[in-house]
């Protein structure tokens, strides 16, 4: 396991593509502030440029360091109740430290502090975080397993992290804390109460 995750970090440091487990599905990513690995990312799942990505940090220090001031209200109710977990939180950012597209012109970002100790460990280890929207290509369907990957995808990475994370096989859950009142985007893995 060791060297699989030293190689990851040796090329998402670099400005690769890498493929890898997370703790809901697979995800394709790269480093948050490398330009041309995004635009490299964006190409290869042949994602429209106004859909911004959701980004991976190893604990909400480093999402502090990207993100506006976090509102008292969010921590208490959505951070520490739910965090490290599947639940991914848009919420305004610097815009000089998040690079577009990964952020949008509303200028929010959306981000999860996953649960996985191996995740957790990767992107601390990078030093930055990591870009993560699912392995698939635009508009298919999300992998929870690695047999579920289309080999044509595969072919265009720089790495593939094959590694067993445990994943219930669905998605983060996605709130949106940046309008008022908060809207829930997607219901995933994480059922959010007393909002």
């Amino acid at each position: 396991m060791g060297n699989q995750l030293d190689e990851a970090v040796k090329i998402f440091k670099k400005g690769g593509i890498v493929i890898f487990p997370t703790d809901t599905a697979i995800g394709i990513g790269c480093r948050m502030d490398d330009d041309k690995a995004i635009r490299r990312l964006f190409e290869i799942r042949k994602r429209p440029q106004n859909k911004p990505l959701l980004i991976l940090v190893s604990s909400v220090e480093m999402a502090e360091e990207y993100l506006l001031p976090i509102p008292k209200e969010v921590k208490r109710k959505l951070i520490e109740p739910y965090w490290p977990g599947k639940l991914t939180i848009i919420l305004k950012c610097n815009p000089d430290r998040v690079p577009f597209p990964v952020r949008n012109e509303r200028n929010t970002l959306g981000v999860r502090f996953p649960q996985n100790k191996i995740l957790v460990e990767l992107i601390s280890r990078v030093g930055v975080p990591i870009v993560a929207p699912s392995a698939n290509f635009s508009g298919e369907k999300t992998p929870f397993k690695f047999k579920d990957l289309n080999s044509e995808l595969v072919k265009q990475v720089d790495f593939v992290l094959n590694e067993r994370v445990s994943s219930e096989n669905n998605v983060s859950t996605v709130i949106d804390c940046a309008v008022k009142p908060w809207k829930i985007i997607r219901e995933g893995s994480t059922r959010i109460v007393n909002l």
